[in-house]
């Protein structure tokens, strides 16, 4: 299938590679993390409307973004048009590129709550809703869904025609059912009959883990875009991997362990610039070990970093790994992606 540029306002890319929305991941720092890997948009976090209602710090936080990240969409979840409507208006101040409204998340405290994927089977509430906040704003708004609420009840092609009459602009669809979570295949089937149900873009999501599968989505389901959600964490380099293969046929190598580390690094400095010592530390301590996968030592070696409270001290520790690598690598005994040597600590590999 061939495609053309995406257009979404004044954006206008062709076969994007898009940083999916994810809560406790597409924080500040990650998404510029990302951007500086070739991310083409990037999205916040989800936001609560009632929270933004209320004018909760975290979620001020959550939606504050920067011009750096543009284009970045700011993506929100509610379960009445009132706080939807009123929570687009505040979100619009803050001068994002588009809005996105979350009718696919499947965790309880969403879901569980009357939002994000539970929509899936109120479709004229979702629709009402998403009616409310395009009227209500006048930067474009896209959504984000799943093809429906588990496997008895799949409804992609009603739900993405519901959106487009509705006025979205974009709609981001990941291959699951709610049912599913995140266990199984993708459907990409399935997002192939939303792209052939809708004249308005259609973005593929759904496990997209190598630069390969982001050619093979493009393929298979004719989306104008693609989104990666978990196949980005600890590895922003697979968005410039997808597009140079994507776009120019190129393959280009996997990231180095030295790379990887330094990505790290980069990650924990940025997470203190935006959210101060204490939490910066805190919530940077879920990604070392994706960083660090597969190389020598990593269960101790992270073990070591998330037990560590001074940032100086992590670093210190990154780099006596990155030397440890090197001594193990000068020698051939380094096996990136692999199981090796993991009983070795990064002290105990440095007497390489």
């Amino acid at each position: 299938m061939e495609q053309s540029a995406m257009r979404i306002g004044t954006i206008d890319i062709d076969r994007p590679i898009i940083l999916a929305p994810m809560e406790d991941v597409t924080d500040r720092a990650f998404r510029q993390l990302c951007k500086q890997h070739g991310a083409d948009i990037v999205y916040t976090e989800f936001i609560s409307a009632e929270a933004l209602r209320r004018g909760v710090e975290k979620s001020i936080r959550k939606i504050t973004v920067a011009d750096h990240e543009r284009p970045v969409a700011v993506q929100i979840f509610g379960n009445t048009v009132e706080s939807m409507v009123e929570a687009a208006a505040i979100a619009e101040t803050y001068e994002p590129d588009y809005l996105d409204i979350n009718f696919g998340c499947p965790v309880k405290k969403v879901a569980g709550r009357g939002a994000g994927a539970a929509l899936l089977k109120e479709p004229e509430k979702l629709s009402e809703i998403a009616s409310a906040v395009v009227n209500a704003v006048s930067l474009p708004v896209t959504a984000k869904t799943r093809i429906g609420w588990d496997h008895d009840s799949i409804n992609i092609t009603d739900t993405v025609r519901r959106l487009e009459d509705a006025g979205i602009r974009a709609v981001a669809v990941h291959g699951r059912t709610r049912s599913d979570m995140y266990k199984g295949r993708a459907d990409w089937g399935r997002i192939a009959e939303a792209k052939q149900a809708c004249s308005i873009p259609v973005i593929a999501n759904g496990d997209v883990w190598l630069p390969e599968d982001a050619v093979a989505m493009f393929e298979r389901t004719g989306a104008d875009g693609i989104m990666i959600g978990r196949g980005s964490i600890g590895n922003p380099f697979i968005f410039e991997q997808a597009k140079s293969l994507v776009k120019e046929g190129v393959r280009l190598s996997a990231p180095s362990y030295r790379q990887r580390i330094q990505a790290a690094v980069d990650h924990l400095r940025l997470s203190l610039e935006y959210k101060g010592e204490k939490y910066g530390v805190l919530e940077m301590r879920r990604h070392y070990s994706t960083y660090l996968k597969g190389l020598p030592g990593v269960s101790k070696v992270r073990n070591l970093l998330v037990r560590e409270p001074d940032p100086a001290v992590i670093v210190e520790l990154l780099r006596e790994f990155e030397a440890a690598c090197e001594a193990l690598d000068r020698e051939g005994l380094l096996k990136e992606g692999g199981e090796n040597l993991n009983d070795h600590s990064p002290r105990l590999i440095l007497n390489y």
